[in-house]
């Protein structure tokens, strides 16, 4: 191999390395959504799962594996949504970079004011979190206090990029604030609805509209409707006046659309996170759906 060969090859692997992207491994896709809006073209961003799958319940697969080793930072929710298979794919990584406590550890729900923390857990409860209800991407005022923590956190891991991240935040912030006005705005006729949900996974969505839930479809967090608990539902629904029955695109319709039939309340399936449907394209298309999908309901 001659020099200029050696040479071409220096400059070469000079170039890649110059134009190498900042990677973060996210768990969820609205974490990878909010981390494009934040880094742009200088980062790669990948989720661990997709809109249509259960975050609790994901295989650690070799190839999330492979992915997580070269991730320069983790964001995650956290609050133990990820408690069984996140440790088991950190573990096999071995990357320092991502380790519990280091900077490039990064756990949305650390950042923001959960509900639902319970002083005493048992697994008689069911899927209760002890330290909160993790589901915090239903309420857009939570996304944008993680927008800027998260920020901070990049600028801090990828300081070459600093001011790029920064400006961008600044932009997304304000388109956000400004839709965040505008769904508040178009959710007026949502304000003491009442609803049933299928999980307590939209405690933070009806925080946000001022809507009540009533009762869930499935007896206790995580356990399956049972008919029983599906029958005195049905009394509940008509005793409190329940406006819709809601659920998740990743979960079974069938339960919801049993009580729908039995009491003519419409049972509506929101997205809960990006690529949910094909609307939810990212994190702003993913709320002007779920509030329109709402409002639909009243019709």
């Amino acid at each position: 191999m001659n020099n200029k060969t050696i040479g071409l090859i220096i400059l070469l692997l000079i170039s890649q390395a110059s134009i190498a992207k900042f990677n973060i491994f996210t768990c969820e896709p609205e974490w990878a959504s909010l981390a494009k809006e934040i880094g742009g073209d200088k980062i790669k961003a990948f989720s661990a799962t997709h809109g249509k799958q259960d975050p609790h319940f994901i295989q650690a697969r070799p190839s999330l594996i492979a992915k997580i080793r070269k991730a320069d930072m983790l964001v995650c929710t956290g609050a133990e949504l990820e408690i069984g298979w996140l440790p088991l794919l950190m573990r096999k990584s071995s990357n320092k970079k991502i380790s519990v406590g280091s900077p490039g550890n990064f756990m949305t729900t650390s950042v923001v004011a959960l509900l639902e923390k319970n002083a005493q857990v048992d697994r008689s409860m069911g899927d209760v979190h002890a330290s909160g209800n993790p589901h915090i991407q239903a309420d857009p005022r939570r996304i944008a206090h993680v927008a800027q923590k998260l920020s901070t956190r990049m600028q801090q891991l990828d300081a070459e990029n600093a001011t790029y991240y920064q400006e961008n935040t600044r932009q997304f912030l304000s388109k956000w604030n400004t839709a965040i006005s505008k769904w508040q705005q178009q959710s007026q006729n949502l304000k003491g609805r009442k609803i049933i949900a299928h999980h307590k996974s939209w405690i933070y969505l009806a925080n946000w509209l001022d809507m009540e839930i009533i009762a869930y479809l499935e007896p206790k967090p995580g356990v399956a409707p049972t008919s029983k608990h599906l029958s005195e539902l049905i009394k509940i629904s008509k005793n409190n006046d329940v406006d819709m029955i809601i659920y998740a695109a990743y979960q079974n319709p069938k339960s919801a659309k049993w009580l729908q039939q039995r009491t003519d309340i419409p049972a509506i399936e929101l997205p809960f996170t990006i690529g949910g449907n094909k609307q939810s394209i990212d994190l702003f298309a993913f709320f002007d759906d779920t509030i329109s999908r709402l409002n639909g309901a009243l019709k």
